[in-house]
């Protein structure tokens, strides 16, 4: 489902396959390992998660949902929520390489690190969920409030189910940069901006801490679910 590899002192996870990546119980699960992973990994120095094909993540696995018990629905929330919170509490930088789509709970994960490299021909940031008839979850709208600083923008993405380009975002300051070229372009320039902010050889606690503080309302709803608060609770 999703593979980790060193490219010197960053660490890239890559959601495998050409699929649309669908964050079913089973995937969320993957990552949340990956991340530990990387999270454990001595010399690690920032984070890009990275998808091949032509998604980057279309969302929660609806089809998934479908076959299973409504009160199954919130297992599959909540543990998206824990890597929300896995994110946020990352001892390092974090990139998102937006190599395609990514739509609804994959726009979500990709606004979750702290910077976006988008592809410029292909792809789009999308919340989806005006259009298909389903809430989302408070985190989410304190996410797209951090991250969207535009309102009007924030707006026609949750309320008018705007599909926004690379150039878009890039103007409005929600990516960081439009990466021209195919999936592996958009890849390789994740990581040399990743491999950038490795160098400044920061104390990754104090970024985590950095990011906790200035996206608090996020962090707030999200930091009893993430590996950190479990690793915390006491043993019975």
């Amino acid at each position: 489902m999703c593979t980790v590899e060193k490219r010197g002192r960053v660490h890239l996870i890559t959601l495998t396959g050409a699929g649309e990546h669908r964050l079913s119980p089973s995937l969320i699960s993957a990552l949340r390992t990956a991340v530990a992973t990387v999270r454990a990994s001595p010399g690690a120095g920032a984070l890009v998660l990275a998808a091949e094909g032509k998604y980057f993540s279309n969302g929660f696995d609806q089809a998934w949902a479908r076959t299973v018990p409504p009160h199954l629905h919130d297992s599959m929330r909540g543990a998206f929520r824990a890597l929300v919170a896995d994110l946020l509490a990352l001892p390092m930088p974090t990139v998102a390489a937006v190599t395609g789509h990514a739509a609804a709970a994959g726009c979500a994960l990709a606004l979750a690190h702290d910077s976006v490299v988008m592809r410029a021909s292909r792809g789009f940031l999308y919340m989806s969920e005006v259009d298909v008839g389903l809430k989302f979850a408070d985190y989410f709208g304190e996410l797209l409030r951090q991250k969207v600083p535009n309102a009007a923008a924030r707006r026609d993405m949750v309320l008018g189910g705007k599909k926004m380009t690379a150039a878009e975002a890039v103007r409005l300051g929600i990516v960081d940069a439009a990466a021209d070229g195919g999936v592996e372009d958009v890849v390789a320039a994740g990581v040399a901006a990743a491999e950038v902010l490795a160098t400044r050889g920061w104390d990754g606690e104090i970024v985590a801490e950095i990011r906790k503080a200035m996206w608090p309302a996020v962090w707030g709803k999200v930091k009893d679910h993430g590996a950190e608060a479990a690793a915390a609770r006491p043993r019975l």
